[in-house]
């Protein structure tokens, strides 16, 4: 399984949305749908 399909799934099975995932990891939402979508920017 990916990086990305596991910080989803965990992240639902927590019952929470991508604002509050990156809330608890001081993150933007943003940040959080590219680490499930698999993108990056370097």
């Amino acid at each position: 399984m990916e990086l990305g399909s596991q910080i989803r799934k965990r992240r639902q099975a927590l019952g929470l949305s991508q604002d509050e995932l990156a809330a608890r990891v001081y993150a933007t939402r943003q940040s959080v749908s590219n680490w499930e979508n698999g993108v990056s920017h370097s």
